[in-house]
């Protein structure tokens, strides 16, 4: 019997969108044996035509990002603008694979007493996906792209909030002519991923999402052993220092926080300014925050739409009033949102206490957090207190502070005078527990591959 019906709700007024019904046991042991058989075959065409198959995709993805853009919108709450970026970015993966994956793949020759050493990359087989909904188009096409580029197949299992994205993103293969059983949407709850995770047709596993979502999926996939990969949450710190471009500074800080709704995972989310400027940044960044439009996110001069659920805009709100009782000060207008959908305003909290959601939880929402620091030794310490590692920021012209700002800042990436930003021709990942493994360049390819050592006499 297929599980309870799963509803798509609206998240600006709380309108039911479409009504799912889960796959049944016999749906799931049948998609696995066919990404099982599919394999086989898959893993043997040649790498021209996967390329083709990927500028495919990527055509089907430019053609109808309207269509696809206005779905992840109804679904989740992210202004139509972004949406629509976000479906052409994965054009662009499908592009970057298509053209320098065959290159990733070549063989690595080494010089030893064998007439002939080298490594080959060769596909795993079936690679689970569990995704996120905040970025329900990229976050999947990271992670697929390569994937299918490596002769591996993909079985998504996707944040149940957005399944017409997710059933989207399967119809983006199928019309790209990719054979069936390449890449399959697998509409299942959290309580199926454990049996497909173990399941010996499976492989690998991918995860982007919470921390303990995160812990429980790494547990069954090492107790399998299996290789997986996780991208989790980030607290990311953004520094700006006096001789920094303030202009500039002040633009990115903003984008980077309330972009796709303050809902993502390398937002700058911790602003350490030093005292030299504090004022001055302050003042221009709580006025860029105060003139941001929040309102209806079909409409092209939205700004800030609503969060993805009403539970999430309930926890972000619970954060924030802990953080202001336990100290913080909002620098930042009241401010009144619609009564019905999951609406939450924009905002600045400055100088909260250590111990507040502020300084110690990942805020998933419009919120930035503001502090004055004295020094680049006194930001670097500030920001490696937090538990996360995934993304880091510092606004600087000084090249000693750069080269000090990479070398120490605990992060899986530092971009320094512009925000943090996932691109497919970079290793992307973190550390601490921000996750471990890298998607996206040469290393999300391999990620998933077999780096088979060959040594011939």
């Amino acid at each position: 019997m297929p599980g309870k019906e799963v509803q798509s709700i609206n998240p600006a007024n709380g309108d039911v969108l479409e009504t799912f019904t889960p796959l049944t046991p016999a749906g799931i042991e049948a998609a696995l044996d066919k990404a099982a058989d599919r394999f086989r075959s898959w893993r043997n065409v040649p790498l021209s035509e996967r390329a083709e198959l990927l500028n495919l995709a990527a055509d089907v993805l430019e053609a109808k990002a309207a269509d696809y853009a206005r779905d992840i919108t109804l679904e989740m709450g992210k202004p139509l603008a972004q949406a629509e970026a976000e479906v052409k970015k994965c054009a662009s993966a499908c592009r970057h694979y298509a053209e320098h994956g065959p290159a990733y793949m070549q063989d690595l020759t080494y010089q030893t007493e064998a007439h002939r050493a080298f490594v080959r990359h060769l596909p795993m087989g079936p690679v689970l996906a569990v995704m996120p909904w905040n970025f329900p188009f990229w976050q999947v096409f990271r992670f697929a792209t390569p994937a299918l580029m490596a002769g591996n197949v993909g079985l998504l299992k996707h944040a149940s909030n957005v399944w017409r994205s997710a059933l989207n993103i399967e119809d983006v293969f199928r019309r790209a002519g990719f054979p069936d059983g390449c890449f399959q949407t697998l509409l299942i709850g959290s309580g199926e991923v454990e049996g497909i995770i173990r399941d010996d047709r499976v492989r690998a596993v991918t995860l982007t999402g919470s921390g303990p979502a995160g812990r429980s999926v790494a547990a069954i996939a090492g107790d399998s052993i299996k290789p997986s990969l996780l991208e989790l949450g980030g607290s990311d710190a953004f520094i700006v220092m006096p001789s920094a471009d303030l202009d500039n500074a002040v633009k990115n800080a903003v984008t980077a926080r309330i972009q796709n709704s303050g809902q993502s995972c390398i937002a700058g989310k911790r602003f350490f300014v030093h005292a030299d400027i504090y004022d001055t940044f302050a003042k221009r960044y709580t006025a860029a925050f105060d003139a941001l439009t929040v309102g209806d996110p079909m409409k092209a001069d939205t700004d800030v739409g609503p969060l993805a659920t009403l539970t999430i805009r309930d926890e972000l709100a619970d954060q924030v009033d802990r953080s202001l009782k336990g100290g913080a000060v909002r620098l930042t207008k009241e401010r009144t949102v619609p009564g019905k959908g999951a609406w939450f305003a924009p905002q600045i909290l400055a100088d909260a206490h250590s111990g507040t959601p502020s300084t110690d939880e990942e805020m998933f929402g419009p919120v930035a957090n503001l502090w004055k620091v004295t020094s680049l030794d006194d930001a670097i310490a500030r920001a490696n207190r937090s538990v996360y590692g995934l993304g880091s920021v510092l606004f600087s012209k000084d090249e000693a502070e750069i080269d000090q700002a990479v070398r120490e800042l605990e992060a899986g990436a530092t971009f320094v005078n512009s925000m943090v930003a996932s691109d497919p021709r970079l290793p992307f990942g973190g550390i601490k527990q921000s996750g471990y493994g890298r998607e996206l360049a040469a290393d999300g390819l391999h990620a998933f591959m077999n780096r088979k050592t060959v040594s011939i006499a």
